[in-house]
């Protein structure tokens, strides 16, 4: 598969390093010692990871017998790589890119969908007419490639434009400064990154920072065309060992506490994510920290489960959807165990039986005030 640079890297790493060959974990707690687990999230420290920031802060994963290490990602890292390799016990990643990575021969399976929304947009200038997928025809299109891209590809596709002749696609940096420069008419951005980022810029016109007012959103969620994000992923292979099952339950009842934690403590979680090192400061924190709550609650059927309506257009769009080489994230539907809600389930009943509100239905997200560079 040619789709994405990312795809190839964690094919090149499987083919290098084989099938995962963890050693068995024991069960946890078992001996009353804490069972030691690693975490690979998808990128550097930011709020995205908040839930499992408090988890280990609070003591929810140590209150499991888990005694769990985060492992920070960062450009060159590909979480289900890291997981299929027995690197982690568990990995964060967005669902089309694991489950390109499946069809290459990870064995890796869903767990745990704890984004049940999509946080990505297109963002272009308010004066430049974009306010849809049709209006980027004949536009120069941002995009970050490594897997991040599908979204855009098949809200093209479904405006009916080519990918590959209609717009222009330029590979941007993992930040706005094309789009503010003027290099690119539209730029991929995350609801909880990125689109801060422009919030947090100064209008050299004004000096003031600019405003929601000054940019347009195509927001994949309304082009009907989003697709699965942050997940849970755990070894395909250990689900069948008793003890991993268990451990998979233990770790999702924290993760669904550490998550709960930050709905309700938004600003306590954001000073986690500071304290740990984040690139970006307090207020754009914050910003995140309140964004990420909106992917997640209110959640209906409890934090963590796979709708399988939205599984099922991750899946369709992921073999339907071209790129502008004529390439599909997958050639066919996942085979095997892709995602489970059995861990989940019972993960969800635990906390409630803990007095964990899992369904957030009274969540109301706050109002965040920026500052310049997010500080």
């Amino acid at each position: 598969m040619k789709f994405s640079r990312m795809v190839i890297a964690s094919v090149l790493a499987l083919a290098a390093c084989g099938t995962a060959d963890t050693p068995t974990t024991p069960a946890p707690g078992g001996s009353g010692a804490l069972t030691p687990i690693k975490l690979q999230l998808q990128w550097f420290y930011q709020a995205q990871f908040g839930g499992y920031l408090a988890a280990v802060d609070q003591g929810f994963y140590r209150e499991q017998g888990l005694d769990v290490t985060l492992l920070e990602g960062g450009v060159d890292i590909v979480p289900q790589t890291v997981l299929a390799q027995g690197k982690a016990d568990y990995a964060v990643a967005w669902v089309p890119k694991a489950l390109a990575s499946r069809e290459q021969g990870a064995g890796i399976t869903d767990v745990g969908q704890i984004f049940a929304r999509s946080g990505t947009y297109q963002v272009a200038w308010a004066d430049s007419g974009i306010r849809t997928a049709a209006d980027l025809k004949g536009k120069k299109v941002g995009n970050w490639g490594f897997g991040n891209e599908f979204e855009l590809f098949a809200g093209i596709t479904k405006a009916g434009l080519n990918p590959g002749s209609d717009v222009t696609l330029v590979q941007q940096q993992f930040d706005m400064q094309a789009l503010l420069k003027k290099e690119i008419d539209a730029a991929q951005a995350m609801s909880y990154n990125e689109y801060a980022q422009l919030l947090e810029a100064k209008n050299p016109a004004t000096g003031k920072l600019y405003t929601p007012a000054d940019f347009s959103i195509i927001d994949w969620k309304t082009e009907g065309t989003s697709m699965l994000q942050d997940a849970v992923w755990a070894n395909t292979a250990k689900l069948s060992d008793p003890a991993y099952q268990q451990q998979t339950v233990k770790f999702l009842t924290a993760t669904i506490k550490g998550w709960a934690f930050c709905r309700d403590n938004a600003e306590k979680c954001r000073d986690l994510v500071v304290a740990k090192g984040s690139k970006l400061g307090k207020s754009h924190q914050l910003w995140q920290m309140n964004e990420v709550n909106k992917l997640i609650w209110p959640s209906p059927g409890g934090i963590g489960l796979v709708d399988e309506t939205a599984w099922k257009q991750t899946v369709d769009i992921s073999m339907t959807t071209k790129n502008q080489t004529g390439d599909t994230v997958l050639t066919k539907a996942p085979e095997g165990l892709a995602y489970t809600n059995d861990y989940i389930k019972q993960a969800i009943e635990q906390a409630k039986a803990a007095g964990v509100d899992v369904n957030g239905s009274a969540f109301q997200p706050a109002t965040v005030t920026l500052t310049e560079g997010g500080a």
